[in-house]
């Protein structure tokens, strides 16, 4: 059985959490090449988003409902939806 796609709950909850932490400077800096390992970095907007989401997840106190049960292509995809593209600005 394959892993389910993000729930449409899931994907607001997400969302919510990840809103506040995209912030216009944190995009700036990502942009710059300001952000740890970004060397190493061969897809800016995966890290980007996947940055994002993990902060968001552990400040929402690591909820399993997140992670459990959803490929990371899964999660990705909800991500995509949620993040705009860093060379798109956001309102604050």
């Amino acid at each position: 059985m394959g892993a389910m796609k993000v729930t449409p709950d899931h994907v607001e909850i997400i969302k919510n959490a990840i809103q506040p932490l995209d912030t216009p400077e944190r995009r700036a800096q990502y942009r710059a090449g300001d952000f740890p390992r970004a060397e190493r970095v061969t897809n800016l907007e995966m890290r980007y988003r996947w940055d994002l989401f993990w902060e968001a997840w552990a400040a929402a106190g690591r909820p399993a409902a997140w992670t459990l049960d959803y490929a990371d292509a899964h999660l990705d995809t909800a991500l995509r939806s949620i993040v705009p593209v860093l060379a798109e600005e956001v309102a604050v």
